[in-house]
């Protein structure tokens, strides 16, 4: 049977760079994928640029059971260790809003940095996973390619999000295997969907993007709000999937920077059109759709009382939906939940009770914010395994 000091399961960015960590230890390391190319989440992240960190990493920026755990990991590896391996690297980077830093080029390019540093790795792609085991003190990896016993696992298998590249549950199924204990699991940073009889207002707004506020549970976030034929999307709507759940009613400001009855009663006189001024605030597909949404498509603003200003403006600062869903998996940019931190190490991200087994990046109860994030929680954790093999 062949031997090797450490298996990593999945060659995704966790996978890939807990290699390198672990080679840079002097030890041989295999690398196991079911797909003929590796880290295609990085290929496709960022519009093909990849967001591979956030400089306002901090534990306060992951949803969690237990928000602590992943603080030792963060610590230990901090954005600016990434930032200098992409420097020397030679790879052209800037910054976005709020701290997120993206490659100039093509996403390939960070790939191809990983690959590089995980050099004398032996990285086995289009290779099937059949099922890992304890012998002993040792493992057994079963592969399409034949068996591997191996002192330590690494399970980098990511989640359940957009299974088109390759996405699967094995991360999982290995941890209730080893029993250790999963938060449930859901997606996240994804899309959100409405009922059929509430989309009256957002498909004549297919493709019309606003700023907007959107305050709900724990989180808080103004960006971007993409109108869409099946309900919400844009980067504010993925922040807040996150917090919401099912059956809850967000409550969106589509206006942050007005008060739009206060302004619509400082504009009235003369015959101007509701519709008309409220153009002056909002973009006009908006303003033409919220006021013939409140029968008011006609109708001249000086003819209106406080009241149905008052019921005007709370349509576009305080607006109410219930969505019935998210655009599920396919498009979840992650998986919210996932292997219990309870179970695992912070330091070493091992499974307390099964020594040499080690979960790290997306497929762990830990989820980043979206910007960047979670790749730095894919090198943070990667690189506590790979060191501590």
């Amino acid at each position: 049977m062949e031997h090797a000091d450490i298996v990593i399961l999945g060659a995704g960015a966790a996978g890939l760079f807990c290699a390198g960590s672990a080679v840079a230890q002097g030890r041989r390391v295999v690398v196991l994928d079911h797909a003929p190319t590796p880290a295609e989440k990085i290929r496709i992240s960022g519009g093909g640029r990849c967001n591979f960190t956030n400089f306002a990493t901090g534990p306060d920026r992951f949803l969690s059971d237990n928000q602590r755990f992943a603080a030792s990991a963060l610590a230990r590896y901090r954005p600016q260790a990434f930032v200098d391996l992409v420097d020397r690297a030679g790879i052209a980077w800037h910054e976005k809003t709020q701290g997120q830093l993206f490659c100039d080029g093509k996403a390939t390019q960070i790939t191809d940095m990983l690959l590089d540093r995980m050099a004398g790795a032996d990285l086995r792609l289009g290779t099937r996973i059949d099922g890992v085991s304890k012998d002993g003190d040792r493992f057994v990896v079963a592969t399409s390619g034949g068996s591997i016993s191996t002192g330590r696992v690494v399970v980098a298998t990511g989640g359940k999000s957009i299974p088109k590249i390759g996405a699967t549950g094995l991360g999982y199924d290995l941890a209730r295997q080893f029993g250790l204990r999963l938060v449930e699991t859901r997606p996240a940073l994804v899309p959100l969907t409405f009922a059929e009889q509430d989309l009256a207002l957002c498909r004549p707004l297919a493709g019309l993007s606003v700023e907007a506020r959107i305050t709900h549970g724990k989180g808080s976030f103004r960006d971007a709000l993409l109108f869409t034929h099946r309900g919400l999307s844009g980067p504010v709507i993925l922040q807040i999937s996150s917090f919401w759940q099912a059956g809850e009613v967000l409550t969106i400001d589509l206006a942050p920077d007005r008060d739009i009855a206060a302004d619509l009663k400082a504009a009235r006189g003369g015959k101007a059109q509701v519709a008309t001024v409220l153009a002056q605030m909002l973009p006009e597909r908006l303003a033409q759709s919220v006021a013939a949404d409140a029968g008011l498509a006609q109708a001249r603003l000086a003819d209106q009382p406080n009241a149905r200003l008052d019921a005007l403006g709370a349509r576009v600062n305080r607006w109410q939906v219930r969505p019935v869903g998210t655009e599920g998996y396919r498009t979840a940019e992650v998986t919210l939940g996932g292997v219990d931190t309870r179970d695992l190490d912070a330091r070493t991200m091992q499974a307390r009770q099964v020594p040499g087994l080690a979960f790290i990046g997306e497929c762990v109860d830990v989820t980043g914010w979206l910007g960047g994030y979670n790749f730095q929680w894919a090198w943070a954790s990667a690189d506590a395994a790979g060191r501590a093999a």
